[in-house]
């Protein structure tokens, strides 16, 4: 019976045993087809066809130049994701007044590009550039950071390391033509992104033995990039070197002895950076930096509105030496951080004024362009410093009033505004901080309780660390 059971089962066992080994050979199949030979990473959710164009371009500006005025980064959580009722209100907010807006390529709310050589993964860059062209927006887009197959890690979609000290890390040298491939890859995909950073902060860039920063390498990496670049379109702007101004107490030995203030005195070997970059670049069409207006003490000197006046040495510094090309400001800073790098000690209304001062003092220094490091969260209902509430809820992405500064601050004050100097009362100079040109004037209030102002010949009233927008 048994012996007869086994025989009248084995037609059956036979069927299994094949369907189990094709299942075992499929399997076989898919892994080599997703790995590629050599690297052991999974190609799992990426494509060849990096630079197949994305979506439907936006058509440029006729007069579009390297000068794109006043704007905002996209950072880990933005308004491309959440609820739809709520992303659809904040591109009906940036589409009444479309203001640059920057992404990179790798980090803050963008997956690895190419995390295999050849392979690629553009899902949450082209949701992001997406929504810059859903708001009418002017999309920049920051080249860093690099997929962990060119700076000594594994490759594969599985096998990213998204510690800080990964991300951070700078191509090899032996993998600059790659990442000016990638770049290339991403000029090719959206084509009507005209401006392009290159790099960020120099980070990885830092020669441990000499104690400074590794400009030489960074500037090799640059004009591989800018090279890269202008070969997919001519048109293309480019621009470096998004060196982090830092400055320190005038008293420490690395502190530069002519480019100093109330304020501290620049790093010298920033500024030592920054003149080797200038002299060996290949081209650039724009000039970039970032920087806090405290020093790398978190010291607001002498306080937090006087230490803005940093923003404009530096901008004057930087022009001097590059030939007067448009200065922009990455990202720029007025609040010291605190331990999680979270900056909501202060209320909003102290906030947004010495925000407010702080791109007064940008834009005496003549930058043209300024991004404002939006620190959106992904819930909420507080967000400090955001643009807009968070969207993950159909009552979300509303605007908050950085947006509304930001937003007026980049109306009033274009690229190629000529700034004129306007009247203020002599016992109100201390207390007001002014930007004006031959329509409006901006005001601030320094003080955390009321004043009585007289600026261009009116007298108001204004509120503790009021902002206060006049025509003429």
């Amino acid at each position: 019976m048994g012996r007869h059971g086994w025989n009248s089962g084995a037609p059956r066992w036979r069927l299994t045993a094949l369907i189990g080994v094709a299942v075992v050979a499929l399997a076989l199949v898919l892994t080599l087809i997703n790995t590629l030979p050599g690297d052991g990473g999974s190609t799992a959710g990426t494509s060849r066809e990096g630079d197949k164009v994305h979506g439907t371009p936006a058509i440029p500006p006729a007069d579009l130049g390297p000068a794109v005025g006043w704007g905002f980064t996209h950072t880990h959580s933005s308004a491309d994701e959440g609820s739809k009722k709520a992303t659809r209100r904040v591109e009906r907010l940036l589409g009444d007044r479309p203001m640059p807006q920057i992404q990179h390529i790798m980090g803050w709310g963008a997956d690895n590009p190419e995390p295999v050589k050849g392979r690629y993964d553009f899902e949450d860059l082209d949701r992001r550039i997406d929504f810059v062209r859903a708001t009418g927006g002017i999309p920049v887009v920051t080249l860093c950071c690099a997929p962990d197959w060119m700076k000594g890690g594994r490759s594969g979609s599985d096998n990213t390391n998204w510690s800080l000290a990964a991300l951070e890390s700078a191509p090899d040298p032996e993998h600059f033509d790659d990442f000016a491939d990638l770049a290339a890859t991403v000029a090719k995909r959206y084509p009507d992104v005209r401006h392009f950073i290159v790099w960020n902060e120099l980070k990885g860039f830092w020669n441990d033995a000499e104690d400074r920063w590794d400009h030489e390498g960074y500037t090799e990496l640059y004009n591989r990039v800018h090279k890269a670049l202008k070969k997919v379109n001519k048109d293309i702007m480019v621009g470096g070197p998004y060196l982090v101004m830092d400055s320190l107490d005038p008293r420490d030995h690395d502190a530069s002895k002519s480019l100093k203030g109330d304020w501290g005195a620049l790093d010298q070997r920033v500024l030592d950076a920054f003149e080797y970059w200038n002299e060996n670049k290949a081209g650039a069409d724009f000039v970039v930096v970032d920087g806090a207006s405290y020093t790398k003490d978190d010291e607001l000197l002498p306080d937090e509105f006087a230490a803005t006046e940093k923003f404009t040495a530096v901008g004057r510094w930087v022009r001097e030496r590059s030939g007067d090309l448009p200065l922009w400001w990455a990202e720029y800073y007025v609040e010291p951080a605190d331990a999680a790098d979270n900056r909501d000690g202060w209320s909003e209304t102290r906030r947004l004024a010495v925000h407010a001062a702080g791109l007064m003092a940008i834009a005496r220094g003549g930058a043209t362009s300024a991004s404002y490091w939006n620190p959106e969260r992904a819930t909420g209902p507080d967000c400090p410093g955001c643009l807009w509430t968070p969207t993950d809820t159909s009552g979300g992405g509303r605007a908050l009033p950085m947006l509304g500064l930001l937003s007026r601050f980049g109306k009033e004050f274009p690229p190629g505004t000529r700034y004129e100097s306007v009247s203020v009362a002599d016992d109100d100079k201390p207390n007001v901080r002014v930007l004006a040109d031959d329509k409006a004037v901006l005001v601030v209030n320094t003080l955390d309780r009321s004043i009585s102002a007289e600026v261009d010949g009116r007298r108001f009233e204004m509120g503790a660390y009021e902002v206060k927008w006049l025509s003429r």
